[in-house]
């Protein structure tokens, strides 16, 4: 990876990395002319690659804007399903991918992006002593987890059951992003969250591994939506994501290949 993409990355990580507190590359996608807006809704844990990424496809066609609504995937399969305009989606998980299809509001048929697992984010310090997962159960440590129909959230369900262990949350947050704002913010002694989470954090947190997360992997599917104003700019974005370059960007922020 060039210096450049390293920059790009790192940069999108510091101004997309705070949302749960509050151009070097570009010949993978095809210029379309006279451009268009695009409105890509994606999963918030996609928040700093598709910064990025949103940028390159914006330099490599000129004259296009690309809209990025970043939120949990369960309130973006909502917003969809409600008749929210939206171009493109990108999903943290293949349950609420399969609302939006089962909608009838898809063109085609989603594809694997990208792969998440979990990990402990702990404040710096990590003053609760966290050393694992089984440290969490019990009402000892104030854990936060996502809400279960969140995907970070059915992810932890299964984690919980394979490992036998029992949590207790004191909170549980509709998006990674909110479970994050608390351990940052020094609200909770941990939170469960994807390792694409951690590393975009940088130093605000620490990571506590979880050998048992490869048992509750995520997948993240994106499809282009039925009926967007301009079809081919959103197929280019889609196959932009999926090619070589998308891919790269992807697996720099620390997810996995589909």
């Amino acid at each position: 990876m060039n210096r450049c993409r390293s920059g790009k990355v790192l940069t999108a990580a510091l101004l997309t990395g705070m949302l749960w507190l509050a151009g070097c590359s570009n010949q993978a996608a095809q210029p379309q002319g006279e451009g268009g807006e695009l409105t890509v809704f994606a999963a918030a844990s996609l928040a700093v690659p598709f910064t990025v990424l949103a940028e390159d496809f914006e330099a490599a066609n000129p004259g296009t804007a690309v809209r990025l609504n970043l939120a949990g995937s369960a309130d973006l399969a909502a917003q969809i399903l409600a008749g929210a305009p939206a171009d493109v989606f990108a999903s943290a998980d293949e349950a609420n991918m399969a609302k939006v299809v089962d909608g009838g509001m898809t063109a085609g048929e989603p594809e694997d992006i990208a792969t998440n697992t979990l990990t402990i984010a702990v404040p710096p310090g990590n003053p609760a002593g966290i050393r694992g997962f089984a440290d969490l159960a019990g009402a000892g440590p104030q854990v936060v987890v996502c809400a279960v129909q969140v995907p970070c959230g059915a992810a932890a369900a299964k984690l919980e059951e394979a490992a036998g262990v029992d949590l207790s949350p004191v909170s549980e947050e509709t998006s990674v992003a909110g479970v994050m704002g608390k351990v940052v913010s020094g609200e909770a002694d941990a939170g469960l969250v994807y390792v694409t989470d951690v590393r975009a954090a940088g130093d605000s947190v620490r990571e506590v591994p979880i050998p048992e997360a490869q048992q509750a992997v995520n997948r993240y599917p994106l499809v282009r939506l039925a009926g967007p104003a301009d079809a081919g700019l959103a197929a280019a974005f889609v196959g932009f994501i999926r090619g070589a370059e998308g891919q790269a960007v992807l697996q720099e922020a620390g997810f996995g290949v589909p």
